[in-house]
């Protein structure tokens, strides 16, 4: 058997990226960009190492929660590492609050991970404003935090913020003593930070600095005091201030943000006039609802190379019958995942929990029939009926309410040659309200 099991469990795990910087996951890469409308990762790269190497960028990138965002923005890093810049990924889940953070959380987070990075090539920086806000800080908020006199700047962020997400007091405390000194921030970081490190990056031959803030999309939509949600006020009504950093950014947002009202005013303050990527879903079937051909079988592909990673594409179809009883199963799973990378893994690695390959048809029925009752369980009647809207008119309005058809995976969004189009997610489509539904419409019709 050319099947290792234990490779390819960990090969279909949903939660974790492929990093492309690593041999050993680009084998299992699959580029969609022909079906997906456009390359969208040679853009922001072309933008950044072609038309504007010594100048900042700020550019942004969205699409659905788990459709391959982390994967694509990895792939960035490892085409400009290429290209001799010097770039900083992160994912901000792993360093903000995404339920409560605000613009001084991320430009903090985004100096802590870049010093943190030059710090391990040997470039120390020690901003003289950071210094005195540190020991300023320490006095006010009364919280016995250790920052040794010699510590380096990360290690200064990473043990303030730290202790500011672990509790929502002290996060408010911090917060008003940042908030009015913003701007101050702002300057230390270009002028103590980011500007001198590009200077000794170049020095070393390298072409720039890049940052990529991944996750960021994942913040929460609650709406504030003010009226706005929390992703409006940040990356709108403060986005001139994320966008004022000297280095090239690459921020993620809220895929609902491109349909607000303020789309327009998302573009000119964070966007400096250009509009969001979007990486959208990978087709499986067309506005019509026919199959699409060239998208089924690059699903097919992608759900094989983990399987068969060192075996050519070409070859891999011969050896469908080793992980599914027939192709009919393959492709049954292909098209129920809408295209989705991480629910087409997700229902893969539930296979594999379930029994051995190849998988046969009764338990692929069984792993699908699971996730339909578990995404059913959570829709209220009012989103059922914003559901069908979206499927009348394949298209999603601004207001809140649809936030959550898009955050809730309820919904996909699809482009083409006519531009972007929205279908229901075809598991929800299985479910017996959604066929009455159907029903009752084409009666009336």
């Amino acid at each position: 058997m050319l099947l290792d099991l234990e490779r390819f469990y960990q090969a279909c795990n949903p939660s974790r990226p492929l990093i492309i910087g690593n041999a050993s996951d680009r084998r299992y890469y699959i580029d969609f960009a022909a079906v997906r409308g456009g390359k969208i990762i040679e853009a922001l790269q072309r933008t950044i190492a072609r038309i504007s190497p010594d100048a900042p960028t700020c550019q942004l990138f969205t699409g659905h929660l788990g459709c391959g965002k982390s994967t694509e923005l990895l792939r960035l890093k490892a085409e400009l590492e290429e290209q001799q810049f010097h770039v900083v990924y992160f994912e901000s889940t792993h360093v903000l609050e995404m339920a409560d953070v605000d613009v001084t959380d991320i430009l903090l987070a985004i100096a802590g991970q870049v010093s943190e990075s030059l710090e391990a090539m040997k470039i120390r920086f020690k901003p003289s404003y950071f210094t005195k806000l540190f020991g300023e800080l320490v006095d006010f908020l009364q919280t016995p935090i250790d920052l040794g006199v010699e510590a380096e700047l990360s290690v200064g962020i990473a043990k303030i913020t730290a202790k500011a997400k672990e509790s929502p007091q002290l996060r408010r405390r911090l917060r008003d003593y940042l908030e009015p000194r913003t701007a101050n921030i702002l300057q230390s970081i270009n002028q103590e930070l980011l500007e001198p490190a590009t200077k000794q990056l170049k020095a070393r031959g390298k072409k720039g600095l890049v940052v990529i803030v991944d996750n960021l999309d994942r913040v929460a939509i609650r709406p504030l005091p003010s009226g706005r949600s929390l992703p409006e006020y940040l990356f709108i009504q403060r986005g001139e201030q994320l966008r004022k950093l000297n280095c090239h950014v690459v921020y993620t947002i809220p895929l609902a943000l491109t349909f607000s009202n303020d789309s327009a005013e998302l573009q000119h303050r964070l966007g400096g006039g250009v509009a969001p990527k979007v990486l959208p879903m990978i087709p499986v079937r067309l506005r019509s609802g026919e199959i699409f051909p060239q998208g089924l079988t690059m699903l097919r592909q992608m759900v094989l190379a983990r399987a068969f990673p060192d075996i050519l594409a070409s070859d891999r179809l011969g050896l469908i019958t080793e992980v599914f009883d027939s192709l009919e199963t393959l492709d049954r799973l292909c098209l129920i995942s809408g295209g989705h990378v991480r629910d087409l893994l997700g229902l893969l690695f539930d296979c594999l929990r379930e029994q051995d390959p190849p998988f046969d048809r009764e338990c692929v029925e069984l792993v699908i029939r699971r996730q339909r009752d578990y995404r059913t369980n959570a829709i209220d009647p009012n989103e059922w009926e914003l559901i069908f809207q979206v499927v009348q008119q394949q298209r999603v309005r601004g207001d809140i309410e649809y936030y959550t058809l898009l955050r809730s995976l309820f919904v996909f969004e699809y482009r083409d040659h006519q531009g972007a189009w929205f279908a229901v997610n075809p598991v929800l489509a299985e479910t017996e309200k959604f066929k009455s539904w159907l029903n009752d419409t084409h009666k009336q019709m």
